[in-house]
């Protein structure tokens, strides 16, 4: 038989066949294991000789970094280009849920089955939320992506479908007179940021951040460019998240109202004094306010587990119900993309019957009064 010409095999003393071959700089590269036949080692070396003439081979000594060392290296490089609380929240997710578990395995021997095993134990035993367990998911997908793209492993073992998209929560709206109630139980100083939250559609971070330089109440408007974040304790006021984030928001003749008689009586002079402040003059923490002011009056009204930022889907609900453009309401909201602002659209579609009862009552109504105009 001729020599082959890409590679060679050899028995070792085991009775086992070992397959070698070298690289285009020389380097000697061996098979990951060995093999009960030599037809066995010959067929794997003409496998790695078919990748090479593709260009789809890989060096497959790069995937023998462990998940716990590669997610060092890869958080390095997320640092930079992420916000401090998403580099936080990756931090917190590799260290309680993924290294645990998967940090001492090396990332070119992890298998989509045994990715589906673990996240079956994420669902079963971790006490996670659903959309916890997609966030967690979804992290070890990116990280095994960025060794895809570096061809350090050939392929991500993360394929489930669906399993890191969030199933976003039941919104909650209140009516106009459950905002009002809230806004009498939340007490004087905060009940224009209960009105400002419901009819402008704010977030907490956003409301938070506002500042009277922010306030035109001739035009009755309020401009977002930045927001208060909250970190690990630590309070600073950063940009938006996205560019979309950055708007102004036209507020309804009442939530004005309420905000000129707010910043007469509760908030600082000056162009940069926080508009909705703590009662110290400071920024408002969420987990206080919460806790202290809004959990209370949820319950004083019967509104219980019903959140703040409930009032922003109060906001976008209104806005939606008034028929406006999706790009309108995209924009009025700080949405970037129309997912967001079609689930307030779907949600006024839901209530298709509810419009037609009230058609049925305003046209026996008018069929009535116009019944009895005609009676002598």
């Amino acid at each position: 038989m001729a020599r082959r010409i890409f590679g060679t095999v050899r028995r070792l003393p085991s009775g086992r066949w070992q397959a070698r071959y070298s690289t285009d700089d020389g380097e000697r590269r061996q098979a990951p294991t060995t093999f009960p036949t030599k037809a066995d080692a010959n067929h794997w070396l003409a496998s790695v000789e078919t990748d090479i003439t593709r260009g789809t081979w890989h060096d497959p000594t790069l995937g023998r970094i462990t998940v716990s060392e590669w997610s060092e290296r890869w958080m390095a490089t997320k640092l930079p280009t992420v916000r401090r609380a998403t580099a936080d929240q990756y931090e917190y997710i590799l260290r309680m849920h993924i290294v645990p578990h998967l940090g001492d395995r090396e990332i070119g021997s992890i298998t989509p089955s045994e990715v589906q095993a673990w996240l079956a134990v994420l669902h079963r035993d971790s006490g996670l939320a659903p959309n916890t367990v997609a966030k967690v998911y979804r992290l070890l997908k990116n990280l095994l992506g960025g060794a895809v793209d570096l061809e350090m492993i050939p392929r991500n073992p993360c394929r489930l479908k669906g399993a890191s998209t969030e199933r976003p929560p039941e919104i909650e709206v209140a009516t106009p007179e459950q905002v009002a109630s809230l806004a009498d139980a939340v007490g004087d100083r905060y009940r224009a940021l209960v009105f400002v939250a419901a009819y402008g559609g704010l977030r907490w971070g956003e409301l938070a951040g506002l500042q009277r330089r922010h306030v035109d109440l001739e035009r009755g408007v309020v401009i977002v460019d930045q927001k208060l974040s909250e970190v690990n304790g630590v309070l600073e006021i950063e940009a938006p998240k996205s560019e979309a984030g950055r708007r102004s928001v036209a507020l309804p003749a009442l939530a004005v109202e309420e905000l000129a008689g707010h910043l007469g009586q509760h908030a600082a002079e000056g162009r940069i004094s926080l508009v909705f402040a703590s009662e110290r003059d400071g920024y408002l923490r969420r987990s206080n306010f919460r806790r202290r002011t809004w959990l209370p009056a949820t319950k004083a009204v019967g509104l219980d587990g019903f959140r703040f930022h409930d009032l922003r889907h109060t906001g976008a609900t209104l806005a939606a119900s008034t028929g406006a453009p999706l790009r309108a309401l995209m924009s009025r909201m700080g949405h970037s993309t129309p997912a967001a602002a079609l689930r307030y659209q779907h949600l006024i579609a839901g209530h298709d019957d509810e419009i037609a009862r009230s058609m049925d009552s305003t046209v026996a109504s008018s069929l009535r009064r116009s019944s009895a105009a005609r009676c002598p």
